[in-house]
């Protein structure tokens, strides 16, 4: 199986315990991985080329697929020991081991087909046309704009053309 062919399989339930329910439901604050105390959800990206899928948070789960892929991002979306819940762009979710993560933050092209700019600007000069399913690694976001390097070109998208970091996020 593939990501793209997740809704061919049977859907896998997870189930928390009350008490993590309860906790998520009556805070305002945002919910924290168990393990790492990091915000749930969250941006990384697959350190290796080749990465096991899961369908549970451990070796004796079965492989669902491997992603082919390094520097891909994903969504931590939950925390069991040494196990992270990932969601890819396709919203499919299965389970990696830590070690396969980066905290390295990734960006996959997400629109047909856009310009990578000098500037965080519309009318900024073109650096390189890039097509849905490119890859490359964020080197920090305004908002509303994220600079990234993919190869040799480096520039500027526009947050909404990728996926990899959540709307109005400000970092470097």
């Amino acid at each position: 199986a593939t990501p793209s062919m997740a809704a061919e399989r049977a859907p896998v339930i997870w189930i928390q315990t009350a008490q993590a329910n309860t906790a998520a439901v009556n805070s305002s604050e945002p919910q924290r991985g168990q393990e790492t105390g990091l915000p749930i959800p969250r941006f990384a990206s697959l350190r290796p080329d080749q990465v096991n899928a899961r369908t549970g948070p451990g070796l004796s789960y079965p492989i669902d697929w491997i992603y082919q892929r390094a520097g891909l991002p994903v969504e931590i979306t939950a925390e069991f020991d040494t196990w992270r819940r990932i969601r890819d762009r396709d919203q499919t979710e299965t389970w990696v081991h830590q070690s396969m993560l980066s905290g390295r933050r990734g960006a996959l092209v997400t629109d047909s087909e856009v310009t990578l700019r000098t500037a965080p600007d519309a009318e900024a000069r073109a650096v390189a046309r890039l097509q849905a399913g490119v890859v490359g690694s964020i080197k920090g976001c305004d908002g509303q704009w994220c600079e990234i390097d993919v190869g040799d070109h480096s520039g500027w998208l526009t947050i909404n053309s990728i996926f990899g970091a959540y709307a109005g996020a400000v970092f470097r």
